[in-house]
């Protein structure tokens, strides 16, 4: 699974850009059909903004003080997160 998990990002990446429209809109359907895929397999993603931080989940690679959101919550998801049926396949990558 942990090939899999590159080619995810690198569509969330290239979902990310704004030049042609249609590119777009298909690397964003193919992100989501391949995160429906992942979900079928018991591989979830985590991480997201707002949430409380968790060392045994999330890899904090900075810290940010922020007025949005308070001390010990993610502020931005870096790298997305994956668990295999609640066993972390990789950690989040978090500031």
């Amino acid at each position: 699974m942990k090939i899999l998990l590159p080619i995810a990002d690198n569509l969330e990446r290239a979902a990310s850009y704004t030049d042609g429209d249609k590119i777009v809109e298909g690397v964003a359907m193919t992100l989501k059909q391949f995160s429906g895929a992942l979900e079928k397999l018991g591989i979830e993603s985590f991480g997201n903004p707002g949430d409380a931080f968790d060392p045994n989940l999330h890899n904090a690679v900075m810290q940010v003080e922020s007025d949005e959101y308070e001390s010990g919550v993610i502020a931005q998801e870096l790298q997305k997160g994956y668990t295999y049926h609640d066993m972390v396949v990789r950690h989040s990558m978090v500031k």
